[in-house]
């Protein structure tokens, strides 16, 4: 039986008090900005997911999810089959962030809906839950995510931790809890479970690993929220107690009055950013200013003597493999998606990203002119480049992610993304389905996503 929901505490001393608030906020506080925000990212964590359900990682882990079989529960993305909703987040979490296509958001660095989502309808559907809940408990739960991974801060990150399994299976885990209908204490449990189950390292980076850690994410939020609501305990404090989470997993933990304030009515998760290049969200700015720049002078290769990045100095141990083999890897080189760009070739199309790309020799000829080097005055969203010619001229640009753009503009760039991942078929179908989520039950939504 759900809780009475109600305003959420107005000073949230501890950072395990973001469950209390996580189960007890009135949704109707939530602005509608938020949740035009949080819908846009479900239309393209969707169009992202259908498009990497082929993916082999997504084969691999849709497969393990239809051998295990058990109880119909939650859907499989691009498969008609049902299965436990354990195993529907863990398989739909990762096949979503297969073509690391997704959603980012920067306050934390972690990519938030592949985390979350997958949780959230799971339990819906195990549920019933009608659409307006699943929103509700989706955007709550991405918020969190945000708000504990910006408390865990930049030490965490820096220290080799993916932020989408660690602070993405705290924001799933209250996600389900909320979908779950818990008490503020169990959900405190449930808070307590995902602590101890949270993992997920950044060395899996340009592996099958990474997308693996979503798929953790959200199979682990799934399990700790189910736990808690079999009257499992745990320590409810588990992310700030001594030994805790954040204690033991290099957390700076600053004030958690300050990384929470606000919780439940102000959304940092508007701030999120979506993918416009099919890599790492490090390496976009530079491409973005090296997209300026091209459109600028239309330099042809022979031209170019020299390409210089700057760029802050923590994505150096991201996305800065310098002679990538496998299209898996070209997507966190620096080097070879500068020279894709200033090649021509489109980086918002996944076929660019191949074996075959990172052995081309025209591609390697104009990689190896490219050079990386990090400015800690830089931002995590802001990249400079700079072009030498031959003839001895040159041209510089910068780019920042997080500048503020109109929400028509960004929804209008995400449904043509969705068109070019999945067709106009069926982006309009999810987006029809997206939109009657407010009004209408999950079931037409999570057809959709069944469907080849």
């Amino acid at each position: 039986m759900s809780p009475a929901l109600d305003a959420p505490p107005a000073d949230l001393r501890s950072v395990s008090e973001i469950a209390d608030a996580a189960v007890s906020v009135d949704s109707a506080v939530f602005p509608a900005a938020a949740r035009r925000v949080f819908a846009l990212s479900l239309l393209d964590w969707s169009a992202v997911a259908l498009a990497g359900r082929t993916e082999p990682v997504a084969r691999i882990l849709s497969d393990l999810a239809q051998e295990e079989a058990g109880a119909p529960q939650a859907s499989l993305v691009g498969r008609p089959e049902r299965v436990p909703a354990r195993m529907a987040a863990l398989a739909n979490g990762t096949l979503s962030h297969a073509l690391d296509y997704d959603d980012t958001h920067f306050l934390h660095v972690g990519h938030t809906s592949v985390a979350v989502v997958p949780a959230a309808l799971a339990i819906a559907e195990k549920t019933g839950a009608s659409g307006r809940a699943f929103l509700d408990a989706g955007l709550i739960g991405a918020e969190a995510a945000c708000r504990v991974g910006a408390w865990l801060g930049r030490a965490h990150y820096q220290a080799g931790f993916h932020q989408t399994a660690t602070s993405g299976a705290v924001g799933a885990a209250l996600a389900a809890a909320r979908l779950l209908g818990l008490s503020p204490e169990a959900a405190r449990h449930a808070l307590g479970v995902v602590a101890t189950r949270a993992s997920g390292l950044k060395s899996q980076f340009g592996t099958m690993g990474k997308p693996f850690n979503a798929g953790l994410a959200a199979s682990n939020g799934v399990e700790a929220a189910l736990l808690a609501s079999c009257g499992f305990v745990s320590r409810p404090d588990g992310l700030d107690c001594v030994q805790g989470f954040a204690d033991t997993h290099h957390a700076e933990g600053g004030d958690p009055a300050a990384a929470l304030d606000g919780f439940g009515e102000r959304f940092v998760f508007e701030r999120v950013e979506h993918k416009l290049h099919a890599c790492c969200h490090g390496l976009h700015a530079a491409l973005e200013a090296l997209g300026a720049l091209r459109a600028e002078r239309a330099p042809a290769p022979p031209a170019i003597r020299a390409i210089e990045i700057e760029t802050n100095p923590r994505w150096l141990r991201v996305c800065d493999i310098a002679a990538p083999a496998t299209g898996l890897e070209a997507k966190f080189s620096y080097r070879l998606t500068a020279a894709m760009a200033l090649a021509g070739r489109d980086t918002a199309a996944l076929e660019n990203f191949s074996d075959a790309a990172c052995a081309d020799p025209s591609l390697l000829a104009l990689r190896d002119r490219v050079s990386v080097a990090a400015d800690p005055a830089l931002g995590d969203t802001v990249a400079r480049v700079r072009i030498r010619f031959e003839d001895g001229t040159e041209a510089a640009a910068s780019h920042d992610l997080s500048a503020e753009t109109p929400i028509e503009e960004r929804e209008a760039k995400v449904l043509r993304k969705a068109v070019a991942l999945v067709g106009e078929p069926a982006a309009e179908r999810i987006r029809a389905a997206v939109a009657g989520l407010e009004e209408g039950a999950v079931e037409p939504f999570a057809a959709v996503l069944r469907s080849a």
